[in-house]
């Protein structure tokens, strides 16, 4: 949701920094969301169940923290469907979805599932990568 050009330049311009170069462990995953959502959070001012693309990234971030700490494959991407998914009964209060008021609920909110799509992305690439 919301002005998503400035905001996913913003995301992914902190998770190329996160990022650094070389190969990603289940940390540097988490660091790489952490930075991503920390650089949305300062722009568009949303937090969770404003239905924006913040319900997306959170719960990848926490999923990404859970696996690096149990040693497990990152989940995010899983995690990030599932938070888009649970934006549809949500009014949207951020963003340009908010003009929409309550014509708004009973839809998925567009950032949400646009990051969800690009988390799984990076997941197929990493996973492609780590096959090679």
């Amino acid at each position: 949701g919301g002005a998503a050009g400035p905001l996913y330049g913003t995301a992914f311009l902190r998770a190329s920094k996160a990022a650094g170069d070389g190969d990603l462990d289940g940390a540097g995953v988490a660091a790489l969301i952490a930075g991503a959502l920390d650089g949305i959070q300062a722009r568009g001012k949303a937090t969770t169940g404003e239905k924006t693309m913040v319900d997306a990234w959170t719960p990848a971030l926490e999923a990404a923290r859970a696996a690096a700490e149990a040693g497990s494959d990152p989940v995010a991407a899983t995690a990030a469907e599932a938070g888009a998914a649970a934006t549809e009964p949500l009014r949207a209060t951020k963003g340009r979805a908010s003009y929409l008021g309550e014509r708004s609920i009973g839809h998925l909110d567009p950032g949400a599932v646009s990051t969800s799509l690009i988390l799984r992305a990076a997941a197929r690439a990493a996973g492609e990568a780590g096959a090679a």
